[in-house]
């Protein structure tokens, strides 16, 4: 073999040598880069399950906040409607002692006005018409006693009993006190205008 020969052997050996030592290389650089993206993509899954468990765990814990918070309102809001019930309760019940109270005057009142005119009664129209004044005023007088001394419930009694015994006649009352009342009412719409 000449010089020229070996020397291209030489050559073909080291190219072929730094050709297997490029590969390996390669290979190796390969591998690595595999098993670093592998580890990479292992550690962010491993990132991304622990990501949403924690937004699992967020949104577990704000359920249970709202639930709390709306538990919380509405007995709030239970308390509030129960004092306002019973506010309103002790108004209606004052507003219904003071309608009592002037029903009462009232009455009193016109029992008084009717046996004040008694007299002059018995000299228009006779003794004897001045006598069913003076009666009428009576009663007048005792209706409004007894509505002051009487409770709610009793008077709801009577009014139950009345109408069960007279229905004609306690529609026969209620028809013509609400015409006084829409007469009361017309008249005060018509001041205000």
């Amino acid at each position: 073999m000449s010089d020229t020969e070996s020397t291209v052997e030489t050559i073909t050996e080291a190219t072929k040598d730094a050709a297997d030592s490029a590969n390996a290389a390669i290979k190796s650089a390969s591998d690595s880069a595999t098993a670093a993206i592998k580890q990479t993509a292992t550690q962010a899954g491993a990132r991304f399950g622990q990501a949403v468990e924690e937004a699992r765990a967020g949104v577990a814990a704000l359920r249970e906040d709202a639930t709390e918070r709306t538990a919380a309102a509405k007995d709030k809001v239970t308390a509030v409607a129960g004092e306002w019930t019973e506010v309103a309760k002790d108004k209606g019940v004052e507003l219904a002692t003071q309608g009592k109270a002037k029903a009462s005057e009232g009455i009193a009142y016109v029992g008084k006005a009717i046996d004040d005119s008694a007299s002059v009664i018995d000299e228009k129209l006779g003794v004897q018409y001045g006598d069913y004044a003076r009666s009428a005023a009576r009663s007048l007088k005792d209706t409004a006693s007894q509505l002051d001394e009487k409770s709610f419930e009793d008077l709801g009694a009577d009014v139950t009993a009345f109408v069960r015994k007279s229905p004609a006649t306690a529609l026969g009352i209620a028809a013509v006190a609400g015409f006084f009342v829409a007469r009361l009412f017309r008249g005060s719409g018509n001041q205000d205008a």
